[in-house]
């Protein structure tokens, strides 16, 4: 189809590891040192974000006001269950449970489109 992607996926790369570094700089400075394991669990923020956000697990379906709302209400609970106190093993599982009621509710919309 005349589309360059050895191009395209140079850039993705270089646009990944350019937001990593800008992340990890970040994270660095907030936490005033430089430790391995600082940023965690914030792959599962991630995903429980994408996935509050309407982005299906299946692919092909999101965007990106819904990934931001998700991020903002995610950010929102985050903070409120540290403002009541709420350990942080318990904050995990209460974000586990999010995903997996949006997967249900995703399968369950696409379910009814077919």
């Amino acid at each position: 189809s005349g589309v360059r992607t050895r191009r395209i996926q140079m850039a993705v790369y270089v646009i990944s590891s350019i937001c990593a570094w800008m992340v990890g700089l970040i994270l660095a400075a907030r936490i005033s040192s430089g430790q391995p394991i600082a940023g965690e669990s914030y792959e599962m923020d991630a995903i429980a974000a994408t996935a509050i956000g309407g982005t299906s697990m299946n692919g092909g379906i999101g965007s990106l006001t819904g990934t931001i709302f998700g991020f903002i209400l995610l950010g929102l609970l985050n903070n409120s269950m540290n403002l009541m106190n709420i350990n942080s093993f318990y904050q995990q599982i209460v974000k586990g449970l999010l995903i997996i009621l949006a997967v249900f509710l995703d399968m369950r919309t696409k379910g009814k489109k077919n």
